[in-house]
């Protein structure tokens, strides 16, 4: 089930301006790295996705069993054989888990993907609200900025004003 908060939030200026270019490279825009093996040789234990991703084996098996992982090939023993497009579904889900979006959310936009093109519009609809959701805890994490570096800098005046009156 896919709950979407449909409340309206103002969001300041600064949060939705367009960025200015920069000489540092946009990851978000950036090729993808490169994977550990060349396409065609891309099958991979679930003790190397572990070691390449960070995630636990027990996440990996976890994901697979409920939906949010893509059907994962099996060699002929039934061991999990992972490829570079499971690397890539990988990355773009640790992408979401760092958004915030719900694990069902993630499962819903894996249903989607499933189900092909004619679903395009809906995981727009759902990438959309999870943007304006991020957009919202930059605003929120860019004032709570702004409130510890008020502190910072009383302390740091604090700690100078006696410096000031034994002169």
């Amino acid at each position: 089930m896919t709950v979407i908060d449909g409340t309206s939030r103002s969001i300041p200026a600064a949060v939705t301006a367009q960025p200015q270019p920069s000489t540092a490279v946009d990851a978000c825009r950036a090729a993808p790295k490169p994977h550990p093996r060349p396409a065609g040789q891309d099958s991979y234990t679930i003790s190397e996705v572990v070691a390449l991703t960070g995630l636990t084996a027990h996440t990996l098996r976890w994901y697979e069993r409920i939906g949010l992982m893509p059907h994962v090939d099996r060699s002929h023993t039934g061991q999990r054989r992972f490829s570079n497009r499971d690397l890539d579904w990988l990355a773009f889900v640790g992408k979401l888990r760092l958004t915030g979006m719900p694990v069902a959310d993630m499962v819903r936009y894996a249903e989607l993907l499933r189900e092909g093109e004619s679903t395009f519009e809906e995981r727009q609809e759902l990438l959309e609200a999870t943007r304006r959701d991020v957009i919202t805890r930059i605003a929120e994490l860019h004032d709570t900025l702004a409130v510890l570096d008020h502190k910072i800098e009383f302390y740091a005046g604090a700690r100078r004003a006696p410096e000031r009156h034994s002169a």
